[in-house]
């Protein structure tokens, strides 16, 4: 095999989309040529946004044979694994945190592959190191305080671990299907207390004479994409946050990746009063954004939750990600799971420091999730929490 080499390209438009996407599992929406080029032409990243795209590929001649979506990133903002108390650290001590590296997607709290390579010109273990390698090389510019890898998944998050990286614990609340017909399968796993609450719940937003719509990549036109778009902003304005996705990205990711993309919508007998929107991939629904016109009681938890939990159980979804955060979805049938990163830190000071804080934070990160799971829903937990691993393999 010809050595590897690498090459680093400040927008993913020079690369050819059938090159990158055949490093990428067509099950992961998220790291597809069409969602980070849709994140750059319409001004999602870039300078102004804190993300400036360094996209990191590995070639053995002139084939591309592997790719890392990397960014240069001058805040913290949009990545949800949290280190403003590190940033915070190095300004207590003169230094600049910012800039740093991450190799991520954008406001994507998903864990997916971050070592993307082609499964069928190469072996892992050669592009790989070569990716990791790169990466650090361009993390040893004296600017650059650390190399972060985001969300990565558990095969990468091995190998980066034995790379030498910092490896964090994280957990995020989801959802598994357990071969369920319909709902109320769904519900009578539930302990009496729980499932009448959801019940109360749903009937609550019924009573309110709220209907859902679905819809399906090019089936949501421009003006639904508008409408969304504005439930979208006012989730950010109520929060005093940044709005950072666009009415273009949003439009052009349902036409190019149109099987991946799911629009529910609620309307009352004025018109529509709240949307949320979700990615497919495989067999797994991420849940991703959602706002409202006004607040209507229990309207979250049936859009967001149970009109999405049986969308899943009638078209055959494994699993569904519910995104980052958000303690209030363990009532409701999601169980926390263990969500990972990796980090270089280039000063040896702050990467024995953060290194402490990692191993405390571990543990602390695994009595929560044990305390949690004390309080699932489930008549039966165990057995719901295996099927739960068993579809993260």
């Amino acid at each position: 095999m010809d050595a590897l080499r690498h090459v680093v390209v400040g927008n993913i438009e020079e690369i050819a989309a059938g090159d990158w996407n055949r490093l990428c599992p067509a099950t992961y929406p998220f790291a597809r040529h069409e969602f980070l080029l849709a994140l750059e032409r319409h001004s999602c990243v870039g300078d102004e946004a804190g993300w400036r795209p360094r996209h990191l590929l590995a070639y053995t001649g002139d084939k591309l044979v592997g790719a890392a979506p990397m960014y240069l990133k001058s805040n913290s903002y949009g990545e949800f694994v949290f280190d403003w108390s590190w940033a915070e650290a190095y300004y207590s001590h003169g230094l600049n945190y910012y800039p740093k590296l991450v190799v991520a997607i954008p406001y994507t709290p998903a864990t997916g592959p971050r070592l993307l390579h082609d499964p069928e010109e190469i072996r892992l273990q050669d592009v790989a190191p070569a990716l990791t390698r790169a990466a650090l090389a361009e993390a040893s510019d004296p600017v650059i305080s650390s190399l972060h890898w985001l969300f990565t998944d558990p095969r990468d998050t091995v190998f980066l671990e034995e790379q030498g990286l910092l490896h964090r614990t994280g957990y995020q609340f989801q959802w598994c299907n357990q071969g369920y017909q319909t709902f109320d399968d769904f519900l009578a796993r539930f302990s009496s207390k729980r499932r009448k609450q959801i019940r109360r719940e749903r009937h609550s937003v019924e009573r309110s004479g709220i209907s859902f719509e679905i819809y399906r990549g090019k089936e949501i036109d421009d003006n639904l994409w508008n409408i969304f778009h504005q439930f979208y902003r006012s989730t950010f304005e109520r929060k005093s946050g940044i709005a950072s996705l666009t009415p273009g990205f949003f439009k052009e990711i349902g036409c190019t990746l149109a099987d991946s993309v799911l629009l529910v919508l609620a309307r009352d007998n004025q018109g529509y009063v709240a949307g949320c929107l979700n990615f497919i991939g495989g067999k797994t629904l991420y849940g991703r954004h959602w706002g409202c016109r006004e607040k209507v009681p229990n309207l979250h938890f049936e859009l967001c939750y149970y009109q999405t939990i049986d969308y899943c159980i009638r078209n055959g979804l494994l699993r569904f990600d519910a995104g980052a955060q958000g303690e209030h979805k363990l009532n409701r049938g999601f169980l926390p799971y263990p969500t990972y990163s990796a980090h270089w830190i280039a000063r040896p000071d702050f990467r024995a420091a953060v290194k402490e804080f990692l191993g405390h934070e571990q543990l602390v990160v695994k009595q929560h999730i044990a305390m949690l799971m004390t309080h699932s829903p489930y008549r039966d937990t165990e057995s719901v929490q295996h099927a739960g691993y068993a579809h993260h393999a």
